[in-house]
Formats: C-alpha cells, sequence, structure tokens
C-alpha cells in the first residue's frame, strides 16, 4: 500500500494532534522521555528500601541475579558520575583507555594470582583457550606496558579505564552494592622508582579526596590491608550506613581509622611486657584445606573453651600470615579431622607472647601482631586518650601502592638511571566502584519519599512540574527562563558528559495524562534537587512554588527572582 493511500480519508488534526513528537524541540520533556517508574507503592513482596527506590524510580531493572539492566534516568547519573571523574584523573595526567573484559587463564597463572575455587568467570571457546571475563585488570595493563614502555624516560605513565568488571558472586545481594557484573573506574600508575611511586599515591589520593568532596557526602578515609592485591600501601573510601559490609573503627579523639584487618589495639603498639606461653589461653584450630593444626597463643581469656577461634581469636591477623583457618569447626569435627592432618602442625603466638628460645627460629613458631579481637572501648593504637569505636560501612574506593607485585612476575622491566640492571616498575592500582557509588549514594539519600541525589549527579538538577489546569504554554516560559540563566560556579554537569556549562540542567514534566498530586509524588521518587511547580499561585500571581527536599525548602518566587532562587538552592547542594 502507498502512502498516499494509506493517508487518505485521514483527517489532519488526527494525524499532527501531537506534532512535537514529529518535530521535537529543545527542550527535555518527560513526555517524550522514557522514565518507566513503578508507580509510589512498593510491589507485593518488595522491600522498601533504597535498591527498591531505584527499581521503582525507573533507574533500572534486574536482568538476572546479581545483573542489571540501567535504564535512562541511571545511564544520565552513570554518565554524570563519568564525567567527574574524568575531570579528576585529568587533573593528575591521566590518559584514558578501553581494556577488553575478556583475559586469560595464562596471565592469571603468570601472576600468582588464578585459583580453581575463586570467584573468577570463566569462558570457552571452541579452541578451550582458558579465556577469563575480568574482575580487575592488573594483569592485562602491565601485560600491556611492559611490551611498550621501554625507558624510564617513557614514565611516569597514568592510565585509566571506566569499565564492566565480572565476579562470580556466590549470592548477589543489595542490588548495585553486590552484583555479579559491575561497573569500575580503574587507575593505573607507572614509575621507575620507589620515591616517585609514593609521591604519585600521594598525588592520587589527593584526587580522590577532591572528587569525594565534591558529591558534597560525608565519608571516610581508612588505613586498609591489601590482601590479594600486593603491595603495603593501601587505604579505603567508605560512606558509613547501616547498609554497609564492612566493618570501620575510628578514634575519638584522633584522626586515626581503620578497617577491620588493620585496626590495632594500645597493647599491640605500646606495651613492653613479653607474657610467657604457659600463662597465656591457647585454641586450637585446623586449617580450611585440612592439612595443618594450629595452636593459637593470646593473652589469658578467663573460661574460654580451646575451641573458640572466632570469639577469642583475630582471624584477619592470620590471614595476613598465610594462614586460612577454619573459625567455625565443632570440637567433635575437629576432633575426628585432626589425625587426618599431614603438614607439621602451626604454632601462632601473639605479639605480645614470647616465644621460647629453643622454638624461635622454627617456621613452624610465628608471631602474628594483635590476636585478641578488637573491642568497642579499647583505647587508641596512636594516641593516649582516645577510645576506639565501630560503623558498618560501604566501600566505595580503594587506593593500592602495589610496587614489583606484578611488574616482576610479569616482566615489566626498564633501564634507569645508574643502574646497571633494569628495574621493575613500580606501580599502583586506584579503584572507584561506579556502579557501587550509584547504588551507595541512593542508600545514603533516601528517604521515606524516595530518593534524593546530590546535584552533581543528578539525573536532573531542575524538574518543572505543571498542573492539567496550566497552559502547556506557561510551563514551557518558567522552563526557558531557567534555561537560559547563567550559574556562577560552572560545576560542569549539564548535559551529563562532563562537558563544562554554566547552565541547568532541567526536565519538564508535562504528560497530560497524569495528575498534579501523582507528579509531586512521582518526582519525589525520582529524587530532583529541585522542583518548581506551576499550581495555583501561577494561576493568581504568576507566582511558583520552588521546593527542595534535601534542604526543607518550599518557597513561592516570582519569575523575576527565580533564576535566582534556583541557583542558590542548588549553590548549596
Amino acid at each position: 500500500m502507498t502512502t498516499a493511500r494509506r493517508w487518505r480519508g485521514t483527517h489532519p488534526t488526527r494525524l499532527f494532534r501531537n506534532t512535537r513528537f514529529l518535530a521535537p524541540d529543545a527542550r527535555n520533556r518527560l513526555s517524550r522521555y522514557w522514565a518507566p517508574t513503578g508507580g509510589i507503592s512498593p510491589q507485593d513482596g518488595e522491600d522498601d528500601d533504597s535498591h527498591a527506590l531505584l527499581v521503582r524510580g525507573g533507574f533500572l531493572r534486574q536482568a538476572h541475579s546479581g545483573v542489571f539492566h540501567l535504564l535512562p534516568l541511571g545511564l544520565r547519573v552513570q554518565n554524570k558520575l563519568e564525567g567527574l571523574i574524568d575531570k579528576h584523573m585529568q587533573s593528575l595526567g591521566a590518559s584514558k583507555l578501553s581494556l577488553s573484559s575478556i583475559t586469560t587463564e595464562a596471565l592469571w597463572r603468570q601472576s600468582g594470582r588464578y585459583s580453581e575455587n575463586s570467584e573468577l568467570l570463566r569462558l570457552n571457546d571452541r579452541k578451550e583457550s582458558g579465556f577469563l571475563l575480568s574482575p580487575t585488570h592488573e594483569e592485562e595493563i602491565t601485560s600491556l606496558v611492559s611490551g611498550m614502555v621501554h625507558s624510564y624516560k617513557d614514565l611516569p605513565l597514568r592510565l585509566y579505564q571506566i569499565g564492566r568488571k565480572y565476579r562470580d558472586e556466590r549470592r548477589p545481594r543489595q542490588g548495585l552494592l553486590r552484583a555479579k557484573e559491575f561497573l569500575m573506574k580503574d587507575l593505573y600508575t607507572f614509575d621507575y622508582s620507589h620515591d616517585h611511586a609514593l609521591e604519585t599515591y600521594k598525588s592520587v589520593r589527593q584526587a580522590y579526596n577532591n572528587f569525594f568532596n565534591e558529591l558534597k557526602l560525608p565519608y571516610v578515609v581508612a588505613d586498609a590491608d591489601s590482601g590479594n592485591m600486593g603491595g603495603k600501601l593501601s587505604h579505603e573510601y567508605h560512606f558509613v550506613s547501616p547498609k554497609g559490609e564492612d566493618n570501620i573503627w575510628s578514634c575519638s579523639s584522633c584522626d586515626y581509622v581503620a578497617n577491620e584487618e588493620l585496626v590495632e589495639m594500645w597493647d599491640t603498639v605500646h606495651s613492653e611486657e613479653s607474657l610467657d606461653p604457659r600463662d597465656c589461653s591457647e585454641f586450637l584450630g585446623i586449617t580450611t584445606d585440612r592439612k595443618a593444626l594450629v595452636h593459637i597463643y593470646v593473652p589469658f581469656c578467663k573460661d574460654a573453651e580451646p575451641h573458640q577461634i572466632s570469639i577469642y581469636v583475630n582471624c584477619h591477623a592470620l590471614k595476613n600470615l598465610g594462614i586460612d583457618i577454619d573459625s567455625g569447626i565443632e570440637p567433635s569435627t575437629l576432633q575426628a579431622l585432626a589425625p587426618q592432618a599431614t603438614n607439621p602442625p602451626l604454632y601462632v603466638y601473639d605479639s605480645r607472647i614470647k616465644i621460647p628460645p629453643a622454638l624461635s627460629n622454627q617456621p613452624t613458631h610465628l608471631h602474628a601482631g594483635n590476636l585478641s579481637p578488637i573491642h568497642a572501648g579499647d583505647s587508641c593504637p596512636r594516641c593516649a586518650t582516645g577510645k576506639l569505636a565501630v560503623q558498618r560501612a560501604i566501600e566505595i574506593g580503594h587506593t593500592f601502592h602495589l610496587g614489583t607485585r606484578y611488574s616482576e612476575p610479569l616482566n615489566a622491566h626498564v633501564p634507569v638511571p645508574n643502574q646497571k640492571e633494569k628495574q621493575a616498575l613500580q606501580m599502583g592500582c586506584h579503584g572507584i566502584g561506579v556502579s557501587r557509588l550509584i547504588g551507595a549514594v541512593a542508600s545514603l539519600l533516601a528517604d521515606d519519599r524516595g530518593l534524593n541525589w546530590p546535584r552533581v549527579i543528578a539525573p536532573f538538577e531542575v524538574l518543572v512540574v505543571t498542573t492539567p489546569q496550566i497552559a502547556e504554554e506557561d510551563g514551557e516560559e518558567v522552563y526557558d527562563v531557567l534555561r537560559d540563566a547563567r550559574l556562577g560556579n560552572g560545576n560542569g554537569n549539564g548535559n551529563g558528559n562532563g562537558e563544562a556549562e554554566q547552565k541547568m540542567d532541567l526536565m519538564l514534566d508535562d504528560r497530560p495524562i497524569k495528575s498534579y498530586g501523582w507528579k509531586l509524588r512521582d518526582a519525589d521518587l525520582i529524587g530532583y534537587p529541585v522542583i518548581v511547580v506551576l499550581g495555583r499561585g501561577w494561576k493568581e500571581s504568576r507566582k511558583v512554588e520552588v521546593q527542595c527536599r534535601r534542604l526543607g525548602v518550599k518557597n513561592d518566587v516570582g519569575m523575576d527572582e527565580l533564576a535566582v532562587e534556583v541557583a542558590r538552592l542548588l549553590e548549596q547542594l
């Protein structure tokens, strides 16, 4: 059928009733923007938490367990975060690249991180090549740089990417906070000397502080354990939240903050007295591979049973020695397994306990720092008056000084001044969990009415809401007044891709089939920082109501004051 025959008999007004869909203007309109909000009431069986709000607010949908699709609103938040990250990575002189999500078992075996029982997601191609979906890219970036950097004159080098990572989570939970597929920013730094690498580390930490400060949300920086990443210098960035999976310890008097793996006690640092093992408590355990019994000695614990390791022993200190102990095993099971242990037993002593001289040089007798668990109210290890307190927190970023952890096994060496032999590159790895940060910010600021985004990453900064009784042209007039206003600080987030703009980032809710009350509840659910409402005041005196839920503001404002008032509120967010 021809076009002419299809149109024959069609009334012109019916055909062109919604002309703006055929020839849209430059305004952002919810009438033509896909924001599939799930209403204002939780779905059956859905907990009313921040993840449920992200789903109901039209930011994302779950595709599979631990795997999510980002919808337009969610992608807009992600793009703004990426633009903010780009800004602060450029301040370090870092170049952006994009590494493949596919890596190989061979590289991971070469670095020593491959494990059959790890959380690596494996791929089989027709040649059974041993591919992996990368959970992180230290091996790949080191291999890349080692083949392209041949002199210290090519250094320093800072390379970063924002890409998808994969982890075979046993139990994905809390939406974006613990997923199988997630978005990460990774900065990799390369220097030819240890001193230069430490200076780089300081610069990165400052850039991280600047980045998190722009979010205008409280965060804590904790001394951290490097784990299997390698290196001895590491810091974590956290939002304090009851939904967090990490325990962060801090002092009531000084600036000491450390995560659970690295927290110390006063006795560990200041005690000069060495205890005799005969005056201490001994606990018996077995390694998770069932190959060795472990005898653990700590200062005397009254009424403790010899198997109660999880209560009276800091197992993180054991892991730092490479001893992975089964801390939850029952006494009867331990008794049955003990005869099957084929390796020599290990004897691990708290640092406050003196190892018998005749045994001090034997590899089976080890000191392991402070083996006593930390308790709230314990004395601070850094000052004489402070007490330690613990808080749950969500990790959102991490900086590592890696040293030569990857450059040595992957042969990333360069000639350096005054050295006859080539030296392994000094590396750093610095991550920000982009998708996790979206979930963490939502969790931190959500209330009983909905989400509540910081201005710098909000999908749109300002929403203009009209009622069915207000002419469409009036809403457009208010929108245009705000669109043409210039902001004073030029925060650079107007278009969601990091390009510098000094205009407000606006959305117009002109959906004709939605009621006034529904639109306002939907606006609260989505979490626009500022809402401008054309209601009764507009019809009576051409005044709009300016709302900012986070600041507790609701003011009637005339058109001549509108742009100044909205800009003032945005400056505070």
